[in-house]
């Protein structure tokens, strides 16, 4: 392609796009699951764009194409919560997912008052790449809860 991705703070403007993106990520999610009424794929543009404004979030781009993004927010216990970490289907396994996942860790580590004490996110059991990815980048399982019949939440963590 001879461009290369940038990864920068999410803005308003970038809701719009992020949630597009969201939606086409969340296929795969929801077939293996057998639930088409997942939250991601339900969210409204005022619901994300409260999200935005309440976390973090981050965007990378190709040219001006946003191809993927993360989100995040930091509790007053020092517990980074990240989640909604998706890329385009056409770019995944070329490393773009741990990328934002550092950056926004990065972020949340930073000198700040408070710096995460620890990160944290969820994932549906079954989601085999998902769950590589985290275990690769120093997650451990912590929890595990069943929301329904076909879906457990594992919960997993990593001190900052």
């Amino acid at each position: 392609m001879g461009m290369s991705v940038t990864i920068s703070a999410a803005s308003a403007q970038d809701a719009e796009h992020i949630l597009k993106l969201q939606y086409l990520c969340y296929q795969g999610e929801a077939e293996l699951y057998g639930d088409y009424g997942i939250e991601p794929l339900t969210q409204s543009l005022d619901d994300l764009k409260a999200e935005l404004d309440r976390g973090h979030a981050l965007v990378a781009r190709l040219g001006d194409e946003v191809i993927a993004s993360v989100r995040g927010v930091l509790d007053d216990t020092g517990t980074a919560t990240i989640g909604r970490l998706i890329v385009h289907p056409r770019l995944r396994r070329h490393g773009l997912g741990g990328r934002l996942l550092d950056a926004i860790e990065e972020h949340f580590a930073a000198d700040r008052s408070p710096a995460a004490k620890r990160f944290q996110l969820l994932t549906g059991h079954r989601s085999e790449a998902n769950l590589r990815l985290y275990r690769r980048k120093g997650y451990e399982t912590v929890a595990t809860r069943d929301v329904g019949p076909r879906l457990t939440l594992v919960t997993l963590e990593k001190a900052a």
